[in-house]
């Protein structure tokens, strides 16, 4: 049995990662929520680009490393080989970083591996990966303080001890509070110190973290922590039962040089536009017509405002210039 109360990052660490916790379960994250990765093979094809832009700028070395931070089962891997040119594969060395066992019958070619490998030179590329790193949340209480919340097993809450310094300052820089009973934010610092910690691995390349996000300019007065269960939004309880979730501030986590801009930017400037065929390929090859539509209504969704082009992406380049600005 675990204590009582806990704080909502370390209880969180448990039910997800933890013996038995949620990332840990055959079915793996594609079970219960459906990501940009399983929405439209569009999106590998978009990274496969992306990773061909970066082989560029770093010379077209004899080793390309791609890694696949919280790699679900490999899915984004095996679908960015598949996308690859052909002389570009054969060079590519692919890792896919996740808590959970190796699963069974992916691509040979992918290394599976818990943490990223160190002096890599390609792109590192992290989908939903640090809106999973267990953090703490706050709330004001009657007196104006910002407290941590402490939860039991069976999600409820109440409210503990005052903010440490080092948490107390994060929030002053990047999510003030002010002094009004019940205003919520969620303690960014681990994913920041996650995120410089993903993108030191890298010698030369670009990191990328695509989540949804917030920035300073519009951050959600009662925080963003949720859970999701079977497809479905759920309450959050740290029991192991659900995935356990909360919005990014991105432009915190951001180093030096990087870039934030929203999915569907991004993905525009990497092909993936969800223009409609043009209809005249209806009379003259009704088959790729059909294709064609279909392909764009998945570029719309991955590009859609309200959801998944809503998605923030932080691109950090190492050692080279960003493949994404002009």
């Amino acid at each position: 049995m675990w204590p009582e109360w806990r704080g909502w990052r370390t209880a969180a660490r448990e039910a997800l990662y933890g013996p038995g916790g949620f990332y840990r379960r055959a079915e793996g994250p594609a079970g219960h929520f459906r990501t940009s990765v399983h929405a439209s093979p569009l999106f590998a094809g978009a990274v496969a680009r992306l990773l061909c832009r970066v082989d560029e700028a770093l010379g077209r070395p004899g080793a390309l490393d791609f890694v696949d931070m919280a790699a679900g089962r490999g899915e984004l891997a095996a679908g960015v080989l598949d996308a690859l040119p052909a002389d570009v594969a054969a060079r590519t060395r692919a890792y896919a970083v996740e808590v959970a066992e190796r699963p069974e019958g992916l691509d040979h070619r992918i290394e599976w591996r818990d943490t990223p490998p160190p002096g890599s030179n390609g792109l590192l590329f992290a989908n939903e990966w640090l809106d999973n790193v267990p953090v703490d949340v706050v709330e004001v209480d009657a007196a104006g303080v910002a407290r941590l919340v402490l939860v039991r097993e069976d999600g409820s809450e109440r409210l503990g001890e005052p903010v440490g310094p080092a948490e107390a300052r994060w929030l002053e820089r990047w999510w003030p509070l002010p002094g009004e009973a019940g205003l919520r934010a969620e303690i960014g610092l681990p994913r920041d110190e996650a995120w410089a910690s993903a993108a030191g691995t890298l010698e030369r390349g670009l990191a990328v973290a695509v989540d949804y996000a917030h920035t300073a300019d519009a951050r959600p007065p009662f925080g963003t922590l949720t859970g999701f269960r079977d497809g479905r939004e759920t309450t959050a309880v740290p029991d192991g039962s659900c995935d356990i979730t909360a919005h990014v501030a991105l432009d915190a986590c951001a180093l030096p040089g990087g870039l934030l801009l929203p999915q569907r930017e991004a993905l525009r400037a990497l092909g993936v536009t969800g223009a409609r065929p043009p209809l005249t390929l209806a009379s003259t090859d009704p088959a790729a017509y059909v294709r064609a539509l279909a392909s764009a209504g998945e570029a719309a969704e991955l590009t859609a405002t309200g959801g998944l082009g809503d998605f923030g992406w932080l691109v950090q380049p190492i050692g080279v210039p960003n493949p994404l600005q002009e």
